[in-house]
C-alpha cells in the first residue's frame, strides 16, 4: 500500500500536529474539522510551529514552506476524504463519535486505511463503524506531535498485516520510532502513564509533597523527561480523567479511578495548559 494522501479529521492540538509531520514527510495532507474557524485555527498553529522551527534552526526554511504548501484545509468531509489513502481521526475520546465519523468518511474513501489516534478506546469497537474492519488500525501519536518520537501502532484481531506494514512505513517516513501492541484497554503507554499520573494526583491530594517536588522526583530520580503532573497538564486534566474512568471500568482496577482532587479541578475548569492553569499556572 503506497500512502501518498493523508486526511486528518480534527484540527485541534493532535490533528494539526499530525498534519504537520505528514506534510514534512512529503505527503499531501487534508485537514478537516466541522467548522471553517476550527480549520483555520489548526492551519495557523501548524504554520506557527513550522515558523518557530525555522527561527530556532530546527527546520529548514525551504522544507517549512514546502510543507505549508502540501496542506489544505476544509470543513467539507467529502472534499477531505475523496481519493485519500490514509484517514486519521483525532477527535474527542467518544466511541460513537469515532464510529460515526469513520462510517461517513468511508462512503467517500472506501479503500483508505482508517487510523484512530485514540489513547485508550478499543480499536475493534471503533472498527464497527466501517464495512471493512481489517482496514482499521490505531496510530497513537504523542503531544507535541512534531517533537515526540514515539508512534504506538495498535492492531486488533482483524487488522490486515498489509495495513500494519503500510502504517509502519508511514511512521518511519515521519521519523517516528514505532512500537506495535495488541488492542487491549490502555494499550502500552496509556495504561502505564495514566496509572502513574493518578497516583501522583493522590499524593498531592494527601499532602505527601507538592506537585513541583513530585515531578522533580520523577525527572531526576527516574530520568523521566517530564513529571506526571506536568504531563497531565499538557494532555488535559479532563482528558486524563475520562481515560482513567474508562480504564478503571474496563480493567476492573481501582488504581485508575480518578481522585477527588482531579474531579474538583475539572469542575473548576483547571484543565491544564490549555486552560491556563492546572497543577501549574501558564501564561
Amino acid at each position: 500500500m503506497d500512502l501518498k494522501t493523508v486526511t486528518v479529521l480534527g484540527a485541534g492540538t493532535m490533528g494539526h500536529g499530525i498534519a504537520q509531520v505528514s506534510a514534512m514527510a512529503g505527503l499531501d495532507v487534508r485537514l478537516y474539522d466541522i467548522q471553517e474557524s476550527f480549520v483555520d485555527a489548526g492551519l495557523t498553529k501548524l504554520c506557527a510551529n513550522l515558523d518557530k522551527g525555522v527561527a530556532r534552526g530546527k527546520v529548514d526554511a525551504e522544507l517549512a514552506e514546502a510543507s505549508k504548501g502540501r496542506v489544505s484545509g476544509t470543513a467539507d468531509l467529502k472534499t477531505a476524504c475523496v481519493d485519500s489513502d490514509l484517514v486519521i481521526e483525532a477527535v474527542p475520546e467518544k466511541l460513537e463519535l469515532k464510529q460515526q465519523l469513520f462510517a461517513q468518511a468511508e462512503s467517500f474513501a472506501p479503500y483508505a486505511i482508517y487510523a484512530t489516534n485514540t489513547s485508550s478506546l478499543s480499536i475493534a469497537k471503533i472498527a464497527l463503524g466501517v464495512t471493512a474492519p481489517e482496514r482499521v488500525i490505531g496510530l497513537h501519536f504523542f503531544n507535541p506531535v512534531h517533537i515526540m518520537k514515539l508512534l504506538e501502532i495498535v492492531v486488533h484481531d482483524e487488522t490486515d498485516p498489509a495495513v500494519l506494514e503500510a502504517c509502519q512505513a508511514y511512521g518511519a517516513a515521519l521519523g517516528k520510532e514505532c512500537i506495535t501492541v495488541r488492542d487491549f484497554p490502555g494499550f502500552a503507554t496509556s495504561r502505564l502513564g495514566v496509572c502513574l499520573g493518578m497516583e501522583a494526583i493522590r499524593m498531592v491530594e494527601q499532602g505527601v509533597a507538592s506537585a513541583e517536588d513530585i515531578d522533580t522526583a520523577m525527572v531526576l530520580g527516574y530520568r523521566h523527561p517530564i513529571g506526571p503532573l506536568k504531563l497531565s497538564d499538557l494532555v488535559g486534566i479532563d482528558v486524563r480523567m475520562h481515560i482513567g474512568e474508562y480504564l478503571a471500568e474496563e480493567l476492573d482496577n481501582p488504581a485508575f479511578r480518578p481522585p477527588e482532587l482531579m474531579k474538583q479541578m475539572v469542575a473548576e475548569g483547571r484543565l491544564g495548559k490549555k486552560a491556563g492553569r492546572g497543577f501549574y499556572e501558564y501564561e
